[in-house]
């Protein structure tokens, strides 16, 4: 991804992120509000019923004890306490009464608790109402909510007693008002929301028990839940319900379970506030936010097109300086323009650059004396093992003449083939390195190195198995369509057998020769491992070294080759290896070679593996 692409990202990140925040943060704080205001008028709601549900209360006491104390209840209460009293003549009173006095129901009930006269019921006449007569004091009690039995079924009544006393005998006046539809539409509602009233008659839940200012409310059987729940638990409750897929279309009840006065539930008032303002909000302010990112997004273009122009070009530049650095062109430098921090950027490059091209002159001087010296020690150590013979057989030899030895003939055949043996070990050694100093250069050609690793494993198949020595069992992991790469086959050849033989050499009891090739960025890879006794870490420091050698018997140049062909082809070698375990070495091949061959020491990296 190039800068300039990161620029325009990061900067449309941090817009999304600060536009996303923000509409979140707005979005909670409308929606507390919102809820904050709604939870007010919730209850401004449910004090309002409270007190009309008190104000009622109190009227209907006082028309109850208004009809308690007129003259023809009076009458009524002495005719009754007289001996055989004739109850039948009052049997109609209760309806002239009620409907004076603007009351739905209304009864005369005797001393005994029997009913006398009753509008909501007349049939009931003679029916016992032995809750009137328990001993309770009516007249402090107020009003309270009932459930009422009328001809038309059951009903809820805010009721009233009053006593009217004769002598020892009581006149019993119950009456009250109808709570429903009418109680509703006394209530003042604010915008979006309304106010139900579930009739708790009946031992299950009835959808027509549910009703509202215009009467039995739609889609109740969704309250019955909550019902259910407030008769299990009679306290106050808050539910949401949905009414479809829009979230606008949701109301938020708050239920408030009414009781009689024994404490039973006869009445669920539910305060209803809808969704709608709140969800219209929301979806205004994530509009809005979708609209300010459209013009971030086309704000970020055109700061994206001016960072580059202020920016990425310079910094494009050094990159490109850069790159024809790591490609060998030391003389690189940047155009310094301005007096920006990009411009003290370009300075300091030319500086590092300039920096580079000394110490890198330096560094060459140091490392060809260092590579002449040690390849002067190393030479001078294998030239040291046969001149010591020789000069001892010339001397045996000079001292059998000086004393004319009778033996002198045979000291001579002796001496000879010793000296003749010694040389041909001296032309040995400068046959080898006369063939490490005329290492060829690369003749570049398509190649596919699966086919080269194929080709080196199969001319050593007959040693792996070969009678009376441990098997070598060989294994290629090979990367199937493995790209083509600019390369020597012969060399890469050359390189990858005296891997095998340096594989070969550290598994004399046996062991798994592992071949892997696989794609890397800008080339191809070849990993070479054994599953020999390692190498110590030492060991692992100087194994390129020329004429270095950790065997009895070997030359010390074989991967002193191999690495200057992987240089030669512009690659990298290292080696990792865990004593007891194995080595792997590792060729890093790029697709094509440099032009032009590197003429400073190639540094190989080297890594250990924890034992």
């Amino acid at each position: 991804m190039t800068f300039r692409s990161k620029l325009f990202l990061n900067f449309m990140i941090a817009l999304l992120l600060a536009v996303g925040l923000v509409a979140a943060g707005v979005t909670i704080v409308t929606r507390r509000v919102f809820d904050q205001l709604n939870g007010q008028h919730t209850d401004a709601m449910v004090q309002q019923f409270q007190r009309e549900f008190e104000r009622r209360g109190q009227d209907v006491a006082h028309r109850i004890k208004a009809i308690a104390e007129e003259e023809a209840t009076t009458r009524m209460a002495v005719d009754l306490s007289r001996p055989n009293a004739d109850v039948s003549v009052y049997v109609h009173d209760a309806r002239g009464v009620s409907s004076s006095h603007q009351l739905n129901f209304l009864d005369f009930v005797g001393n005994d608790g029997s009913i006398i006269s009753s509008e909501e019921y007349p049939a009931r006449f003679g029916y016992k109402l032995s809750w009137v007569t328990q001993p309770d004091d009516w007249a402090a009690r107020g009003a309270f909510l009932m459930k009422v039995e009328t001809d038309q079924g059951p009903a809820l009544g805010l009721m009233a007693v009053s006593t009217v006393r004769v002598g020892d005998r009581d006149l019993y006046v119950v009456g009250g008002e109808r709570l429903g539809k009418e109680f509703l539409s006394s209530l003042v509602l604010p915008a979006d929301m309304r106010a139900l009233l579930y009739l708790n008659l009946a031992s299950e839940f009835q959808e027509p028990n549910l009703i509202d200012i215009n009467g039995p409310a739609p889609d109740a059987d969704r309250f019955q839940p909550l019902v259910e729940k407030i008769e299990a638990d009679p306290v106050e409750q808050t539910e949401k319900i949905s009414w479809g897929f829009d979230p606008s279309n949701a109301e938020v009840f708050k239920a408030l379970p009414q009781v009689g006065r024994q404490k039973e539930l006869l009445g669920v008032l539910f305060v209803g506030s809808s969704q709608r303002t709140v969800v219209s909000l929301e979806r205004r302010i994530r509009w809005l936010a979708l609209g300010v990112a459209a013009v971030g997004v086309l704000l970020g273009l055109l700061l994206s097109w001016w960072g580059a122009a202020r920016v990425t070009r310079p910094v494009q530049k050094l990159v490109a300086a850069a790159r024809e650095v790591s490609h060998g062109n030391w003389g690189s430098r940047v155009e310094v323009h301005g007096h920006d921090e990009i411009a003290q950027l370009s300075k300091s490059f030319n500086q590092m650059t300039g920096q580079l091209v000394e110490q890198r002159e330096k560094l060459v001087q140091v490392e060809r004396v260092a590579a002449w010296r040690e390849l002067a020690r190393r030479l001078a150590h294998e030239l040291k093992n046969p001149l010591f013979p020789l000069q001892t057989t010339v001397e045996n030899l000079q001292r059998a003449r000086e004393q004319n030895s009778p033996q002198f003939d045979e000291v001579f055949r002796e001496s000879t083939g010793i000296m003749l043996g010694e040389i041909d070990n001296l032309k040995a050694i400068v046959s080898r390195f006369s063939d490490f100093a005329k290492m060829p250069q690369p003749e570049l050609a398509p190649v596919n190195l699966n086919d080269i690793a194929r080709n080196v494993v199969k001319l050593f198949e007959a040693q792996f198995g070969a009678v009376g020595r441990p098997p070598i069992t060989p294994e290629l992991h090979l990367q199937e369509n493995l790209p083509i790469i600019q390369a020597d086959a012969t060399l890469l050849h050359r390189a990858i057998e005296n891997l095998i033989l340096n594989a070969m050499d550290a598994m004399p009891a046996g062991g798994v020769l592992m071949l892997r090739t696989q794609t890397i960025e800008h080339g191809v890879s070849l990993e070479v491992s054994d599953t020999g006794s390692g190498l110590t870490p030492e060991e692992s420091e100087r194994i390129f070294t020329p004429y270095y050698t950790s065997k009895q018997h070997g030359s010390g140049l074989g991967l002193a080759i191999v690495q200057a062909i992987v240089a030669d082809h512009g690659g990298r070698i290292s080696v990792e290896s865990e004593s007891g375990v194995g080595t792997s070495f590792h060729l890093d091949l790029p697709s094509s070679p440099p032009h032009k061959p590197q003429v400073f020491p190639m540094v190989f990296e080297k890594k250990e593996v924890e034992a």
